[in-house]
């Protein structure tokens, strides 16, 4: 078994075992290692690499908005929905415009969202 495969054991072991607290924070650290992977690709001007990994970081909020529990934290789901929202439209802009700042405004807010789930 190579690494890659090894790896793939190893995370696909972690979301299996997970509990719901703990599959947010990864699906935070995914949108996060994302959203780095295609800053880096912009900046480096490897334009396809920035939207392959700007079309995962968008896929992982909209995964994030669908967890949303309107009925057992309503304020909180609403704002959480709303932020979302906000990020995922950003990231669609960021990704027609190829714009590393705005994609690092939206990981810096998904950084600081992520470490109010670890704190919770």
């Amino acid at each position: 078994m190579n690494n890659r495969n090894k790896q793939n054991v190893y995370l696909q072991n972690q979301v299996m075992t997970a509990t719901p607290k703990k599959l947010i924070i990864l699906l935070y650290d995914g949108c996060i290692k994302f959203m780095n992977l295609a800053e880096r690709a912009i900046l480096d001007k490897k334009m396809e690499n920035a939207h392959i990994n700007l079309i995962k970081a968008q896929n992982i909020v909209m995964e994030l908005k669908g967890t949303l529990n309107f009925e057992d934290g309503a304020v909180i789901a609403e704002e959480l929905d709303t932020i979302y929202g906000h990020i995922h439209a950003a990231l669609i802009k960021a990704n027609i415009d190829k714009d590393a700042d705005q994609v690092k405004k939206c990981c810096l807010i998904m950084q600081d969202l992520r470490a109010s789930w670890v704190e919770v």
